[in-house]
């Protein structure tokens, strides 16, 4: 890390995310070798549960599993278990720290509810009550500083054990086809970072992330990803908005937003077109009819929007996709907190509020 990023990032979110690759292969041979997984005879669904950096681990697990599990594979992001969850389902609750209050509740009944389970956790209140509870706990990396920073560790353990139950196959070819994207996409996205050069002390040319972190400046990112692969993807580039330069985001899905949003960029275009930057994520696993309501998408909203920005996935297979579109745009959040000048590790407001309810 240069001097100059010490001042902003004391938490070093630059290395943690640069260290994407290596922490999903860390974090599948954890997986990997983890015993006495439940039975997986009889199981007819199977539920993430988790909140936050946590949760869009799910979200990761859900769509790239979906397309060919043998069960539905859902997420829920809530104090309550669904009223359904019984013996025959799978639990894999999923809490970074794990002590997120909301998945404890959730997963405490679960367990009541007879379901079958597995604990994903650096350590906690829920490594504690897996332990009580004699269920198996996948350990995750508590030497990484964030949970939204844990995004391969949080979506690779899940899948990992998909596969090895038999829920799923393919994902440890995914998984090495993602670890060779992240190494390419590393190495383009790292001249961008502040500091960098060519060798001869000449700035290096602009990176995918930096332009986008320039042109969205001070407007404010809504992120449209189409279908769940690219939903999901929306979803962790508002969060990493959200948290990292700390910023209002907002994102959606195409098709829906095709039914209702866009209808809503009618009338306020004066006001839309200095505010918002429209970024639109595509990845080769779109259905036909979404890559051409992309297309429209970007024509009507062309003249009301501040800017429109398409960022394409590339990688063999939707894991691969779906994290090289994550480290760009991990990596242009980032960029974006040191041009604003805020130290994008902590997050005060989010720990106030935990703090709140736990008094």
């Amino acid at each position: 890390m240069t001097a100059d990023l010490e001042i902003f990032d004391s938490l070093d979110m630059y290395g943690a995310t640069f260290a994407l690759a290596q922490q999903i292969e860390a974090a599948a041979q954890v997986a990997a070798a983890v015993e006495n997984l439940p039975d997986p005879t009889g199981v007819n669904a199977v539920v993430v549960m988790g909140m936050g950096g946590s949760g869009i681990g799910g979200d990761v697990a859900a769509a790239v599993a979906s397309p060919t599990a043998n069960v539905p594979v859902l997420v829920s992001k809530n104090y309550e278990c669904p009223g359904w969850v019984g013996p025959d389902t799978l639990v894999l609750a999923s809490s970074f720290s794990g002590n997120t209050e909301e998945t404890i509740a959730a997963a405490t009944a679960a367990h009541e509810a007879g379901a079958r389970m597995v604990v994903m956790a650096s350590g906690g209140s829920l490594v504690e009550l897996a332990a009580e509870w004699g269920i198996p706990v996948v350990p995750l990396d508590a030497s990484i500083p964030m949970p939204r920073a844990g995004i391969g560790a949080v979506s690779v353990t899940p899948l990992v054990l998909l596969e090895r139950m038999g829920f799923v196959s393919g994902i440890t070819e995914q998984i090495s086809a993602t670890v060779a994207q992240l190494r390419r996409r590393g190495d383009q996205l790292a001249v961008g970072v502040p500091g960098a050069d060519d060798g001869s002390g000449d700035r290096v040319p602009v990176d995918p992330s930096t332009f986008i972190a320039r042109r969205i400046g001070r407007t404010i990112p809504l992120v449209y990803g189409g279908g769940v692969l690219g939903e999901a993807a929306a979803w962790r580039w508002k969060g990493q908005f959200n948290e990292n330069p700390k910023v209002p985001s907002w994102p959606n899905r195409v098709p829906e937003l095709t039914h209702n949003e866009i209808a809503g960029w009618a009338v306020n275009g004066d006001v839309t077109r200095q505010v918002f930057t429209l970024v639109l994520l595509r990845h080769d696993f779109e259905h036909p009819q979404v890559a051409a309501r992309f297309a429209i998408i970007e024509e009507v909203c062309d003249e009301i929007v501040a800017d429109v920005l398409t960022v394409r996935a590339e990688g063999d297979g939707p894991l691969a996709q779906f994290m090289d579109l994550t480290l760009i745009g991990d990596v242009a959040s980032l960029h974006l907190a040191v041009a604003l000048g805020v130290d994008p590790g902590p997050i005060p407001l989010l720990d106030d509020i935990k703090e709140r309810l736990r008094s």
